[in-house]
């Protein structure tokens, strides 16, 4: 079976000298998506996607200086003798799977990874191997989140609602992935939208990939009633300071808890993420049959049994890969 190392840092296959999403730099590294706890410059060389590569650059210019290579979605390359392969992963614009193939043996590792169709990405298919190294940010049965259509019809009512009534309605995002995702939403609604700076700069590489977002404008200093706002999480105690009349919406993985309302602070609560939920993370590894499923990241253990309560071969991983959700 290849061999993996898992690290605090990424994770490595030593027998073709690649890591996986290192968070120190390293010699020759895939970055599977461009979120920064999973794309860091620094490496000798880096592979990714052309959306992926983008991002990363536009985050962090320093990166330019290391051999960069692009790969689309089927795309196969060799590798110290290893055939490599980016499939989709759904997780945000460009993320992708990586199929490595050495030694007769088929390894898969998803980075995060959603199975229902993003708002905006490709859809993910589940590739066939013998081993799978899988996030589990939500693998426990709690977990059950909307497709992205209803998702989206929840976002445009609450802002619409909101908006009928004189109150602003405001939507948190990550800068890169929920926040693009919520300001198209609203956006393809034709509603009103003011989007942060850190949420905007990145849209042009969503445009770029063919995505529309027709109608917004950059948000500046102040909160009021005749629009919708899409603002970063950490502009939580300023607009809540705002004496103008506001609601805000949670639109999470985390929504879905039943205290979610408590810690989020939010009137709306809407259970979509960029994350598999836990059926979504059964499917994935049905449909990989892979003999092996290595589990990193988030309830790794509890998933691993679970799992292996379904006669599957899993564990997890000795040194959990430490990530964020999402950003």
């Amino acid at each position: 079976m290849i061999e993996c190392v898992f690290a605090s840092h990424g994770i490595q296959i030593p027998s073709i000298d690649l890591w996986l999403d290192s968070l120190e730099p390293v010699a020759s590294n895939w970055i599977s998506h461009a979120h920064s706890d999973h794309a860091q410059p620094g490496h000798g060389r880096v592979w990714a996607t052309p959306e992926t590569m983008r991002l990363y650059l536009t985050r962090s210019p320093e990166a330019s200086a290391s051999e960069l290579h692009v790969v689309a979605f089927g795309e196969s390359w060799e590798w110290n003798g290893a055939r490599l392969t980016a499939h989709p992963a759904g997780h945000i614009l460009g993320a992708a799977q990586l199929l490595i193939e050495y030694g007769g043996e088929r390894l898969v590792y998803t980075g995060d990874i959603k199975l229902r169709p993003p708002m905006l990405g490709a859809a993910t298919v589940p590739v066939e191997c013998d081993r799978l190294i899988i996030e589990s940010t939500f693998g426990l049965p709690i977990y059950h989140f909307l497709t992205r259509e209803v998702a989206a019809e929840r976002v445009q009512k609450f802002a619409r609602e909101c908006l009928a009534e004189g109150v602003a309605p405001v939507l948190f995002g990550y800068p890169l992935g929920r926040g693009q995702e919520v300001t198209w939403a609203l956006c393809q609604a034709g509603i009103p939208v003011a989007v942060h700076g850190a949420i905007a700069r990145l849209i042009p590489e969503y445009e770029r990939a063919g995505f529309s977002f027709p109608g917004w404008e950059p948000y500046e200093s102040a909160v009021d009633a005749d629009r919708a706002f899409v603002l970063v999480p950490g502009m939580r105690d300023i607009v809540e300071a705002s004496p103008r009349d506001k609601r805000i919406a949670y639109v999470s993985g985390w929504a879905g808890l039943d205290n979610a309302r408590a810690r989020s602070g939010a009137e709306e609560l809407i259970p979509y993420s960029d994350h598999a939920d836990f059926g979504e993370l059964l499917e994935l590894v049905e449909g990989s049959k892979a003999r092996r499923v290595d589990v990193v990241h988030g309830y790794t253990e509890a998933f691993a049994q679970i799992l292996r309560g379904r006669g599957v071969d899993a564990h997890a991983a000795q040194v959990t890969v430490e990530r964020g959700d999402g950003e």
